[in-house]
């Protein structure tokens, strides 16, 4: 009797690790074409991937256009998922940045507050995979080019890339100006009064947006 006890709390225990896992798997996307592949490829952490192109194959991809259509929904899961940090709610961080990723997979923000509930927990497994993917897409941008003139700008797909590298670099953006229609000119202040200038090539942005009326 005590045997059987202990075999059905096992898997009752079981049962309930799967449902958690199910309730916070990042929903592939399910079209087609390489954005949709390589996501897929990334959550079977195969993470040797080429990071620049996956990000510029979002802007051509279907999902693009459903991201477009939830940007309310993942800016309520972006506000919900800070409120949940300062409340040191685990659990619902994964869920919602997974729900972010499911939305839009590029996001920096959302892999990088991911990688670090893993670490918190101790899920080093997860948190080295959401760690190179997220240095990955970082990568892609600033180890093309310097960031320091329109010639040599960071090359992005989004406006949120230039603010995520503009927060990890630790600066804080005093004026924003479009620089002969292809870059963004940041001017910033970093940490120690320093007056800034970093650009940011812009031409995806508005091919993304191109794309978006043509769907």
């Amino acid at each position: 009797m005590i045997k059987h006890c202990f075999i059905t709390l096992i898997f009752l225990f079981n049962f309930t690790i799967v449902i958690g896992q199910t309730e916070t798997q990042i929903k592939i996307p399910e079209f087609d074409d390489n954005f949709s592949k390589t996501v897929q490829i990334l959550e079977n952490s195969k993470t040797d991937i080429d990071y620049k192109s996956f990000r510029e194959s979002f802007i051509e991809s279907e999902q693009f256009k459903i991201a477009s259509e939830k940007s309310s929904e993942f800016r309520d899961l972006k506000k919900g998922m800070y409120r949940q940090m300062s409340e040191s709610k685990y659990d619902s961080i994964i869920t919602t940045t997974k729900k972010m990723l499911s939305i839009d997979y590029t996001s920096m923000t959302a892999h990088k507050i991911l990688r670090q509930t893993y670490e918190i927990i101790g899920d080093t497994i997860n948190a080295k995979k959401y760690k190179t993917i997220q240095f990955g897409l970082l990568r892609s941008i600033v180890n093309n080019g310097d960031g320091k003139s329109c010639e040599n700008g960071w090359s992005v797909i989004q406006i949120s890339e230039e603010y995520f590298i503009l927060n990890m670099l630790g600066v804080e953006l005093k004026t924003q100006s479009i620089d002969g229609g292809v870059c963004d000119r940041m001017e910033v202040t970093d940490e120690n009064g320093e007056d800034k200038t970093y650009y940011f090539e812009i031409s995806n942005i508005f091919k993304a947006r191109e794309n978006l009326k043509r769907k």
